[in-house]
């Protein structure tokens, strides 16, 4: 029993101490590996150290280089800029030095010009005072020569001088009615047969209407029914109508028509286009009455500057001022002895033209000149004066030719013809005025008696508007309320009608009618 103890004591005994060796060699191996790792991580880091010393040197080496041709470059660029301005200030130095001796130059030339001039000065003064001498010496022998040839011819300058411009003038007259008798039969010979050439010519090639022109205008009705609503109640809507348009309505019995009655042609279109829409429209009293004449008015103005537009453009005119085009459009209703003003300005210039044209002069400002050569007349109801004058001041006021102004004022003699195409113009008022059925005496007549007669009541003090209707047999005077009284109304009609009867002739009587209106007006918002 003991030795087996023993035995085990011994081997636990030689375990520990084998196991107590095995970690002592442990241990020194363990000891020699991180000796080792050691040793390698020095010589590592060694190697690492010398690598890093070695780029911190080569990278300083080059910041060195770098910095070293920085510097290179700035010095280089320094005296580069150096050098420019070394070469400016040096041209500067010598722009200068010429400068300078251009001055001087300059200097020295007005120099010598003052010198120059000086010296011519004294030649001229001097050359002045040998011509003041001459000039004595000339005219004393000049009245020498005069004495010597008076005494031989026996007669004075001034007789002489006569007798020779006698002669001259003579042989003159004597040359100019030679050549004059010459250039009139020449004319004599050829004119009549080229004056008749061109006439027909210029006749032929404008075909135009007979005027036919009348005082009435009439309306046809939807039906009878509609005469009783434009009459109204107790006749307030014809008499409306009849004060805001100044034109006689008839109603008789001509079936589903109504006449319209006026001298002037402008009031009568208005009524009739006025009536028109009334009746389309069918409200039919005093206030709609007058807001469609006012719209009728306006539009038969706008229709008479289309017409003068179309005018011109069927013409080929150019260039003329909105003021001239609206004046001319009033000619569409307006007529002298029957014949429409507008159509006359075209034939006109139409004939004017033509005959320009044959004769070689200029076509187109005939044309114009021709055109315009009546435009007075479109202003004769608005302002003091006869066309002629009225017509020139407005072409002139708004830039016209000198033809046209001469066309104008030439075509009744009131001034010469001062150009070729003003003496076709004036040829051609007279062609269109003179040709069959061109005008009638009576019915110009007719319109000037009327027209005279609104002008006696328009000239009293307080009458807003006058219209001569039922061919004038009646007067109807409109006056201001706020200037006129009840008892002026009397003493306005009683003077009118004296004033008719001491002016005007008339076949049986005129009534006049003087009316005043007052009215209030306000509106509900």
């Amino acid at each position: 029993m003991g030795s087996p103890l023993i035995l085990a004591a011994a081997i636990l005994g030689g375990l520990v101490v084998g196991l107590m060796v095995g970690m002592a060699l442990a241990g020194a191996r363990e000891k020699r590996r991180r000796q080792e790792e050691i040793r390698e991580a020095k010589d590592e880091a060694s190697r690492i150290l010398a690598r890093a010393t070695e780029e911190s040197s080569n990278t300083v080496r080059a910041a060195e280089l770098e910095a070293r041709d920085q510097v290179l470059g700035l010095r280089e660029s320094w005296e580069q800029e150096e050098g420019r301005r070394r070469e400016e200030l040096d041209r500067a130095d010598r722009r200068a030095e010429e400068r300078s001796d251009n001055l001087d130059r300059r200097a020295d030339l007005l120099q010598e010009r003052e010198s120059g001039q000086d010296r011519r000065t004294r030649e001229l003064e001097t050359r002045e005072e040998g011509l003041r001498v001459r000039e004595a010496e000339a005219e004393r022998a000049l009245q020498e020569a005069r004495r010597r040839l008076e005494s031989l011819a026996g007669l004075s300058e001034k007789e002489a001088r006569k007798k020779l411009l006698d002669e001259l003038l003579d042989q003159a007259r004597a040359d100019a009615a030679n050549r004059t008798r010459e250039i009139k039969d020449e004319a004599q010979r050829t004119a009549e047969r080229e004056g008749r050439k061109i006439l027909g010519l210029a006749i032929q090639r404008m075909a135009a209407e007979t005027t036919a022109e009348m005082t009435v205008s009439v309306v046809q009705l939807p039906s009878d029914e509609m005469k009783g609503r434009i009459i109204g109640r107790e006749g307030r809507n014809i008499r409306a109508f009849e004060q805001a348009t100044g034109i006689d309505v008839i109603i008789d019995d001509t079936p589903e028509a109504v006449v319209l009655s006026g001298y002037d042609p402008i009031r009568r279109e208005v009524a009739r286009m006025s009536l028109e829409r009334l009746i389309e429209d069918g409200r039919i009293h005093p206030g709609r009455i007058e807001e469609t004449v006012e719209k009728a008015r306006e539009d038969v103005e706008q229709s008479m500057t289309e017409a003068a537009e179309e005018v011109l453009y069927e013409l080929g005119i150019h260039g003329v001022h909105p003021e001239i085009v609206r004046m001319l459009g009033r000619l569409r209703f307006r007529t002298s002895y029957g014949q429409n003003q507008l159509q006359h300005s075209r034939e006109v210039a139409l004939l004017a033209g033509s005959m320009a044209a044959e004769m070689g002069l200029d076509a187109h400002i005939a044309k114009r000149a021709g055109l315009l050569h009546d435009v007075g007349k479109g202003m004769t109801h608005e302002h003091e004066g006869t066309h002629v004058e009225l017509g020139y001041r407005l072409c002139k006021k708004h830039g016209e030719g000198e033809v046209v102004l001469n066309a104008i004022r030439a075509h009744h003699d009131e001034e010469p013809h001062f150009f070729a195409e003003t003496f076709l113009v004036t040829a051609a008022d007279a062609i269109s005025g003179s040709r069959p059925g061109a005008r009638r005496e009576m019915f110009e007549g007719y319109v000037k008696r009327l027209e005279k007669l609104e002008e006696l009541a328009m000239d009293h003090p307080g009458v807003a508007r006058c219209f001569a209707i039922q061919a004038g047999r009646e007067l109807r005077v409109m006056v201001e309320p706020d200037r006129v009284t009840d008892d002026d109304m009397t003493r306005i009609s009683e003077a009118v009608a004296r004033r008719i009867e001491a002016e005007l002739q008339y076949p049986g009587q005129i009534k006049i009618v003087v009316i005043r209106e007052t009215r209030a007006v306000d509106f509900a918002r």
